[in-house]
Parts: C-alpha cells; structure tokens; sequence
C-alpha cells in the first residue's frame, strides 16, 4: 500500500483524548538534506553532491531506466518531464501494438490498473480480500462443521476477522477524533474570519470554551514555521482522509472496484490487460519517488534527484490501497522486458494472495540482472517477527539475491536517526537512507514533502541508478554489495517503541544487515575498486 506516512496520526488518537496527543510536530531542516554530507553539512544525508563534486566531474555516464513501480507519475512535470522514459520502438496514440510487446501505445510504461473505461483509484487492503473471500466458507462456521482439511483455512481466517475487526474499529475511532478536531479547527478559522490566519490572528482570538482555547493553543505553537493552510494540508486533511478511506474503501467489504479493469483477478498467468495512462487518478506518491530519483539537476526548478542520467519508466501497479500479486508481477516482467535495471517498489502490505507469482516475477528479474529496491513499511515494526509484502524470502525456499530492503532515517546523528515510523530488521532490513521531510516532485509541477520508507527506498535506486550509468559493466549484485559495504556506520543506540508505546534501547546495527546509511561517496569509491578488479 502507498501512502502519506499517517502512522504516527494513527497512534496518537488510539485509546488517547486527541487534543492531548496533539500538537503535531514541525520539522526544519536543509534543502536538499538527503544529498548532503555529514561532516561538511552537519546533515546525515547520502553525501551525493560531495560524490558528484569530488568523484564525478568531467565523467562519461551512459543512461539507466529505472522502473518505478508506484500509483502513477506526472510525466508533465517540469522536473521530471525530460528524464521520462520514451519506448522508442511504439508510435504515441496509434492505437497499435508497434513494437509486439503486448501493450498498445506504451510508449512511457504501463498501467495496470484500468482499461478503456478508466482507472483504479481506491483499493480494498490484501485483508479485506481475503476475508471476502472466505466468509463464503466460514462466515457461519466452527470448528466442528469445517472439514479436517479445511482447519488451517479456517483457522487463518478467524485470526485474519480478529485483525480485520480490530482495524475496522481504530478506523472508525480515528475518524471520529480526527473529524471532531477538524471540525473543532474550522469553528475556530470561522469565527476568526480568514481563510489562512496567522500566528497573530490565533494570539488575538478570544475562546469561548475549553475546546477553543486548546485549538488556539495548539495553532499558536504549530504556526511558528509554517502558515495554517500548510498545517491544515499536511496534518489535518491528510489524517482526516486516511480514516475515511479506510472505512470508504480499504476495509469495506462491499467495496470492489476492480472490474473497472476488465481482468480475472484470479488468473494469475493473465498478462496483458491494463492502458497506458501512467499517472493514473492520483500521481501525488509515485511523482514524489520518481523525483528523489532523478529530477533534474540541472535546471535550476525545484529539487535535485540523486541521479544524473537515468530515465524514468512509470509502471503504475499500486492503488491508493493494498497492491494485488497478479498486479505486481505483472509490472516488474514488464519493467525487466522493456529494459529497467532498477526497479523501485515503494509499497508493501501485511498479507500476500499469491506470493509464488510474485516470486517468479523477481527470479526473473534477478535472472535478467535487475536490482530490485523495496521500502521496509512505516509501521514501526520488527520484520524479523511480522512479514511485510512483497519480500525477498521465497516460499520455495532461498531468496532473492539482487534485492535491497530500505528502512528510513532521519538527518540527525543522534538517537532520532531511525525515522519513528520506520519498519526494522537485523536480517530482513538492508540498509537505511533518508526518508523523513523529504522535498520532491507532485503532480501540477508542484513540490511537496513527505515521510515514509517510501522516501528511502528511491533514494537507494537513484544510487544504484547512479552506480550502473557510471560504471555499466557492473552487475546487479556487485551493484548491491557496493550499496551495503559503503554505508556510513551508526554507532549510536536509538529508542524503539512497540505498539503499547513501551521503549527499549538497541544499538541502530540491530536495526538492518549493515547497521548504516547509504552513502553516495563511499559507494563510488568503492566501485572504482570492483572495476579495477
């Protein structure tokens, strides 16, 4: 599932007053702050402008098409639009197959999730689907009525309605507190009479009531850095949408969008359906990672992504609501079949339909020596203990090999550095790179940031996007191991909280395989090393 990062929203107004888990927190820091340096820039970036002024110049690069497998990419935007992948070998809008691919006018990528009569927008959860599914069997059964060799199944389904059910009722709680408090928001905004006031128009409102005086409390603290519409857009609207699409959509039993696109879901070995509308309804998420990728560097517009000369290849596979395996698979043998060797995959979800499909898609890919980069999820959980999806574990047994899993970090060196949202893992998380206010590319020719290992995980594909136009020779792997063996260590312990807010403190290398950040510099030096091998 892609999203704006709203889980720690999520924990404030579980079983606690929301005025108290409020005031949200505003944070500042450097432009650019994921490409900056440690020591020269006091910012625990990836040092890529240090690599770009001290180990680049004046070098040849040839192009590298990164796939990103996301909700949708503005290919108009002004930052993105030179850098968007162009199929060469298919006429635009002939409404012909010209290059025998399967796909009629893909000449920027695909979409697979619409057809002629539009697109998929909201999504149920991998959860809800398969509840619905197996309420068919076991809505009205018990243990005594299944068939012995129905008993795992059922079992899985009654622990699959206990989660359901719990998700189902923090939705409803969420958007109750979150409707009361933007309510209580815009009672306030009213009486005051502007549209954006300031901290000043805040200071001067006089409350009637206890809910008033917190609401002027809270605002006069949140607008010392950014003005009331920023707050109210990036804070209130955005939680507030969250809880309602769960309760819409995400966990709505009823709710079926699919046969907008026209397929058998449930035939797995379907390949060809989908349009070639590569943003989609919303392109705010998949824009954003495709910017931290590469948008240009040059042009002085907006941001800097961490690659120079790759192109990007927009493979829409993931709806505002859990991803399908059938969808996933399909998107990467796509990407790998038009040429990517990097494919980015900022998504994930908790339970899997049909993980074997998914895994042959990526023993493809890795046969055909992609490197596939996926963010670790922004539940704050131990992936040792709790799976997220798609992952490198095969269910045949072994693993992905040319695979890197991304946790997410902040750009302080202190005990803060793990992004609080971030997913870990001593042996299922690779490495971490920056994911938290991270300034990038949305759709309209805007710029916006967010948070969330999907942040992190385009920052590791622009480097391993980097890495492969500078140096071709090298191979998928090689490109991985350089990733891992170049990351600036974290010595310092951090905080982890679990889901009842108790806190433990661990050394940050119990947190992934490497215990580091990636670092731009330290990679390129190395890989002048492994081609001299």
């Amino acid at each position: 599932m892609i999203k704006i990062n709203v889980n720690i929203l999520r924990c404030r107004v579980l079983g606690i007053s929301l005025l108290t888990a409020l005031p949200f927190i505003s944070l500042a820091q450097k432009p650019n702050w994921q490409n900056l340096d440690l020591k020269a820039d006091t910012t625990f970036g990836i040092s890529t402008e240090k690599a770009y002024n001290e180990l680049l110049k004046g070098k040849k690069s040839t192009p590298v098409i990164v796939a990103v497998l996301d909700g949708g990419v503005d290919i108009n935007h002004e930052d993105l639009k030179s850098i968007v992948w162009v199929n060469k070998r298919e006429k635009a809008s002939n409404g012909k197959d010209d290059d025998k691919n399967g796909y009629i006018d893909d000449v920027n990528g695909w979409n697979f999730l619409g057809s002629a009569k539009g697109s998929v927008n909201h999504e149920t959860l991998e959860l809800t689907r398969l509840i619905r599914r197996d309420n068919v069997r076991f809505a009205n059964a018990d243990a005594t009525s299944v068939a012995p060799a129905d008993l795992a199944a059922f079992e899985a389904y009654k622990k699959n309605k206990v989660e359901f059910d719990k998700e189902l009722a923090e939705a409803r709680i969420g958007l109750e507190r979150f409707g009361g408090f933007k309510i209580a928001v815009d009672n306030v905004v009213k009486k005051i009479g502007k549209e954006n006031p300031s901290t000043e128009d805040f200071k001067a409102f006089t409350p009637t009531g206890q809910m008033e005086a917190n609401i002027q409390r809270i605002m006069v603290q949140q607008l010392k850095d950014v003005s009331f519409k920023e707050f109210y857009d990036t804070q209130i609207t955005p939680g507030y949408d969250h809880f309602k699409s769960q309760i819409d959509y995400n966990l709505n039993l009823d709710y079926d969008p699919r046969s907008i696109v026209g397929d058998d879901p449930n035939n797995v070995k379907e390949k060809f359906y989908g349009n070639n509308d590569v943003a989609g309804p919303d392109a705010q998420h998949g824009s954003h990672v495709a910017g931290i990728i590469a948008a240009v560097r040059t042009n002085d517009l907006g941001i800097r992504g961490v690659a120079d000369n790759v192109l990007i290849m927009g493979v829409r596979s993931t709806p505002n609501g859990d991803e399908r395996d059938k969808d996933v698979a399909n998107s990467i043998r796509y990407a790998v079949d038009n040429g990517a060797k990097v494919i980015n995959m900022s998504f994930g979800k908790s339970y899997s339909w049909d993980k074997n499909v998914v895994d042959e898609a990526v023993k493809y890919a890795v046969s055909k020596d992609v490197l596939l980069i996926h963010a670790a999820g922004n539940d704050n959980k131990d992936l040792e203990v709790k799976a997220n999806y798609p992952n490198p574990d095969y269910l045949s047994g072994g693993a992905a090999t040319a695979w890197l899993t991304v946790g997410a970090s902040g750009w302080e060196n202190d005990g803060s550095i793990k992004a609080s949202f971030s997913n870990y893992g001593k042996t299922k998380v690779d490495v971490f790179a920056p994911g938290v206010n991270i300034n990038s590319t949305v759709p309209g020719s805007k710029y916006e940031k967010l948070d969330g290992t999907s942040m992190a995980a385009p920052v590791v594909a622009g480097l391993a996007g980097l890495i492969r136009s500078y140096y071709p020779k090298l191979t998928a792997l090689q490109i991985k191991e350089i990733i891992m063996k170049s990351v600036v260590k974290v010595e310092q312990s951090v905080v982890i909280k679990d889901e009842e807010d108790n806190s433990k403190t661990v050394p940050f290398s119990d947190l992934c395989i490497t215990g580091g950040i990636v670092n731009a510099y330290n990679a390129f030096k190395l890989a002048a090393e492994y081609k001299n091998k």
